[in-house]
């Protein structure tokens, strides 16, 4: 499979950037979390990557070789996202025909069972399902597309608990039947980490974030205790946020830890999830300390 790389990529609606100086690599065969607050541009990278938006400046590679919009690989490339490509009066089972014949094949055998799980009637016209089934058929869709890349956008938009545990599972499964590259957008972090291999968190239009899971994870630590004490740990290390309840006082921090300095013995150093880092890294108002 073809290397996905991104070069200086900016992009701007009038005078405000959305997009600013966007260099990544998404590699064959590995699945993405995109993580952003809404806003945070996380549709409009994809949107660009997938040539349906161009950038304001800046490149994007496919095997190293510069696109333009008419060599892209329109089949290779695969967006899902909030965005209604398909005609609302058409029933499902005939846009399923429809994409079969734009993108050369469609796993049929999948649709009809995530379609069976998820009660979902292929004679339904697409406009007569609610926002979540809307969300999940275009992600069933999304799943059976011959493509090596595909781009999930919000695909937990409007599910319930159920449908989102349920969603995910097919992901991972479609992943292992037939590996490829699959990018989850997302703002909603819950359960994600149980899928993604790969963390971008992109934050006020650059992406501040782009490390494998481990790493990440890694990297993310609360530290607690009385507070002259946590202060006196936490000396001229990125303090991302604090907090006191009470005579505890916490500090949450994105960083490799200095291996040879003393925890003090009321020093408590734990790693949080992927959430906890995820909102104390995008927080707004948010002032690193040093």
């Amino acid at each position: 499979m073809t290397e996905l790389t991104t070069e200086h990529l900016i992009k701007q609606f009038g005078n405000r950037v959305v997009l600013d100086d966007i260099n990544l690599t998404l590699k064959p065969n590995t699945i993405y979390g995109l993580l952003g607050r809404n806003g945070a541009g996380k549709s409009t990278l994809l949107s660009i990557i997938a040539n349906q938006i161009t950038a304001s400046s800046g490149t994007i590679n496919w095997d190293k070789t510069p696109l333009t919009g008419r060599d892209h690989p329109l089949q290779a490339i695969y967006l899902m996202s909030e965005q209604n490509i398909f005609n609302k009066e058409n029933r499902l089972k005939k846009i399923m025909k429809d994409t079969a014949l734009l993108q050369g094949a469609f796993n049929q055998t999948l649709a009809d069972k995530m379609l069976a799980d998820f009660e979902l009637n292929p004679k339904q016209k697409l406009n007569q399902l609610s926002t979540g089934y809307r969300t999940i058929f275009k992600t069933i869709v999304a799943l059976c597309v011959p493509a090596d890349y595909v781009f999930l956008d919000e695909p937990i938009l409007g599910l319930d608990a159920n449908h989102r545990v349920l969603l995910y599972r097919y992901i991972l499964e479609a992943y292992e039947n037939r590996p490829r590259t699959f990018v989850l957008s997302t703002h909603i972090i819950e359960k994600i980490a149980n899928l993604i291999e790969h963390v971008l968190i992109l934050d006020q239009s650059r992406i501040i974030v782009d490390d494998d899971l481990e790493t990440v994870l890694d990297h993310s630590y609360q530290i607690s205790g009385p507070k002259e004490d946590v202060l006196a740990y936490c000396q001229e290390l990125p303090i991302l946020a604090s907090e006191q309840i009470g005579t505890l006082y916490t500090n949450y921090l994105y960083t490799e830890l200095p291996a040879d300095r003393v925890i003090p013995d009321r020093v408590a150093i734990k790693h949080v999830d992927l959430q906890t880092i995820f909102i104390k890294l995008t927080e707004k108002g948010r002032e690193q300390h040093v």
